[in-house]
């Protein structure tokens, strides 16, 4: 069993910052694709980004409502992955998911794969 708990969220203005943190416990982290989606009220569960590390070789994905201006990281020490959103947008306002798929996942920006999933974090972002 993995358990994620996810930290960071908040109200910040449009043009703000902030960064999320996903903790992990339960298995051996380096072999997780880690993922962010968000959800906003009445919408789809939208992907965020996602970073996979295979053989030494990390890769991330964006999508495409974030890239350019969100970055996610991992520190397999500490069993944490990080989303640094910059340039935060009143459309960025959703509750934001972290989650944890076993091994090199093939579609990490399918919610499906993920097996596992965090409470949850509420970002806000006011015009």
């Amino acid at each position: 069993q993995v358990h994620l708990v996810e930290s960071g969220g908040g109200l910040v203005q449009a043009g703000g910052s902030l960064r999320l943190s996903c903790a992990a416990s339960g298995r051996t982290f380096s072999s997780f694709t880690m993922g962010w989606f968000r959800q906003a009220p009445g919408e789809e569960r939208e992907f965020v980004a996602a970073i996979r590390w295979s053989g030494g070789n990390t890769n991330t994905y964006y999508g495409d409502s974030v890239k350019g201006r969100f970055t996610i990281s991992r520190d397999n020490a500490k069993n944490t992955v990080y989303l640094q959103m910059n340039s935060l947008k009143p459309e960025d306002t959703a509750v934001h998911y972290c989650a944890a798929a076993f091994g090199v996942v093939t579609t990490p920006t399918n919610p499906n794969p993920y097996a596992y999933w965090g409470q949850g974090t509420q970002v806000t972002v006011s015009s």
